[in-house]
């Protein structure tokens, strides 16, 4: 599953899910997922991830909270038209859940701003009809 977000930001956040099967474990209520994001920069000057904010909510409503520096180890400069991409992880206890936050971003002149990432699925194949 593929979601873009950001109309209208200079920070376009594009973000596409999988199940990772060998990982899960339904029996334990384990649900493995991993996410592929892609941060696309279209503004006319550089953009340096700071941090980022995730609440992610399960198919029972638990909600869990994340927040840290960088993504996946790294605090990536975007340049003007460039995009980054990583690739990272979440466990639910459900098989069925959302995933959304932001991230904060810092322009090339020091002044810092929200990056939003919409709502997405993560969702077990034909878990939804």
């Amino acid at each position: 599953m593929t979601t873009s977000s950001n109309i209208g930001s200079p920070i376009k956040v594009s973000v596409e899910t999988f199940y990772v099967e060998a990982q899960s474990q339904p029996e334990k209520d384990k649900y493995v997922f991993a996410y592929t994001v892609t941060i696309k920069n279209h503004s006319l000057c550089s953009a340096k991830l700071q941090s980022r904010y995730w609440l992610i909510t399960d198919a029972n409503g638990k909600e869990t909270e994340v927040e840290g520096e960088g993504v996946v180890g790294e605090k990536p400069t975007i340049g003007p038209g460039e995009s980054y991409k990583y690739t990272s992880g979440a466990v639910l206890d459900t098989p069925l859940g959302t995933m959304q936050g932001h991230y904060i971003m810092r322009n090339e002149f020091g002044s810092e701003f929200k990056a939003a990432i919409d709502v997405f699925r993560l969702a077990c194949p034909n878990i939804l009809h």
